[in-house]
């Protein structure tokens, strides 16, 4: 479930389309948080690379 899925329990509408000022804060909050989340993750997965890239230099000589 994505948060395109998100109903709101003020409006009863989708989060997404913003349609009260909860659905709209909500949305924002989302927004933040998930680009926050990414952005972690792309940082775990080049650290991940790097540690590998190491291990098979070391591994090969």
């Amino acid at each position: 479930m994505g948060s395109e899925d998100l109903v709101c329990a003020s409006c009863s509408g989708l989060v997404i389309e913003g349609r009260c000022p909860t659905c709209r804060a909500s949305r924002e909050y989302l927004r933040r948080n998930s680009a926050n989340l990414s952005l972690q993750l792309l940082l775990a997965i080049l650290a991940i690379v790097m540690i590998l890239a190491v291990l098979a230099g070391r591994h090969a000589s």
